[in-house]
């Protein structure tokens, strides 16, 4: 009878054991996944919003500013305002754990008291290196894999860049013309414009894509006048997708005052394109160069 009840008592201990091994092992996991989902990012740079989707990341992304318009799954994030107007007050209700900009006077975080603010109520800011360069633009790729411990995805498009990159520069060598290309915002103001000058990532498509910038004021993002405009005389106009698709296409679009009298207008080599892919390098800046290439050379 008592060697009955001792097997009874190791049987129970046995099975107690169990249940606190096991409660313990799946009690673990939980904890990793929860500990994933307290990784709550507000991004407030376009250029990084692309490359945490492209490392597998934009499921940590709960709020972005409004230039962040890439990819498709941004439509579904909030928003947090235009980064250089940002309010704290809006970013800290997300709860996040970081906010991530880069640095650059085009990424320019305003206003002055939104870092301090948001710092002081204990969210970490982190800011990564100003890419504008596509060396730089690798480095800030890795920079973000090593954070998110996702070096071979990092690595894998860092090769896809200097692929793509090798690619344009062999299709470049098939073009004899140099076609001078204005690449211009509009809509926003009636019969304003904003050209994209001889700077950034615009410049760097056109010239590598085989062309040469119309534009040649010096200021960044300045309105320019369309007596202004007709100056410029280009034989390629790259018109982004806002104004383009606001006016109705085609047609309106180079009736505008100050286009309708260029020899793009008058030759119908006018083509939209998505203003985010010109904007700033990223993954996907080769393909964009080989797309324009491809507009810019039509005959």
């Amino acid at each position: 009878m008592k060697k009955y009840i001792l097997t009874l008592a190791c049987l129970s201990l046995f099975s107690t054991t169990l249940l606190v091994t096991s409660c313990g092992r799946f009690a673990n996991k939980e904890s990793e996944a929860q500990k994933k989902d307290t990784v709550r990012i507000v991004c407030v740079s376009k250029q990084l919003t692309e490359i945490l989707f492209a490392l597998g990341q934009g499921d940590k992304i709960v709020g972005i500013d409004l230039s962040s318009t890439y990819p498709e799954e941004t439509k579904k994030i909030t928003t947090v305002g235009y980064h250089r107007m940002l309010s704290a007050e809006g970013i800290i209700s997300l709860k996040p754990t970081a906010v991530f900009y880069n640095g650059g006077a085009d990424n320019a975080i305003g206003p002055d008291n939104v870092l301090p603010q948001l710092k002081q109520v204990g969210v970490t800011v982190v800011q990564f290196r100003s890419a504008e360069t596509i060396d730089d633009t690798k480095s800030l790729i890795q920079d973000l894999g090593r954070y998110f411990n996702a070096k071979s995805k990092a690595d894998s498009l860092c090769l896809k860049i200097d692929n793509d990159m090798k690619l344009v520069t062999e299709k470049k060598k098939q073009y004899t013309d140099i076609p001078s290309v204005m690449i211009v915002h509009f809509g926003r103001a009636n019969n304003v414009y904003f050209p994209f000058g001889p700077w950034g990532a615009a410049n760097f498509m056109i010239q590598q894509a085989g062309g040469i910038n119309a534009v040649d004021t010096t200021s960044k993002f300045r309105m320019l006048s369309a007596e202004v405009v007709a100056k410029f005389q280009p034989q390629i106009i790259i018109a982004t997708d806002f104004g383009f698709d606001r006016l109705g296409g085609l047609d309106k679009f180079k009736e505008l005052p100050g286009i309708a009298l260029s020899p793009a207008a008058k030759d119908n080599h006018i083509y939209r394109f998505e203003e985010h892919d010109l904007l700033y390098l990223g993954p996907r800046t080769g393909e964009n160069i080989l797309k324009l290439m491809e507009l810019i050379h039509k005959k």
